[in-house]
């Protein structure tokens, strides 16, 4: 059965429900009996394995960027800098350089 995540408007309490699917949500917070949301979260589990999407019938070009991440992911070690931060540092720098610009054409 699935678990549901709720939070009451009221006072704020995250709470979790274990109902089916076709069963009605909870309408008050068990503590305080005000309005409740139902949240919508992360799922706790991942599809490994053969017979999925990414893993047998994505395009060639996607199986090979998985390949390559795989082995970018062991190859590296977490004080490595990849192309990727370098290249998102240059971008912040490009946008920074950016608004000085349009900060200063404005005035």
């Amino acid at each position: 059965m699935p678990i549901y995540e709720f939070k009451c408007l009221q006072c704020g309490k995250h709470f979790e429900v274990m109902q089916r699917f076709n069963e009605q949500n909870p309408k008050s917070c068990p503590d305080c009996e005000g309005e409740v949301r139902k949240l919508i979260s992360n799922t706790s589990f991942i599809l490994k394995g053969t017979g999925w999407y990414a893993t047998d019938y994505a395009s060639p070009e996607r199986k090979k960027a998985l390949e390559a991440e795989k082995g970018s992911d062991s190859k590296q070690d977490s004080t490595s800098t990849t192309s990727k931060d370098i290249n998102n540092k240059k971008n912040l720098e490009v946008s920074s350089q950016n608004i000085s610009k349009t900060a200063q054409s404005t005035k």
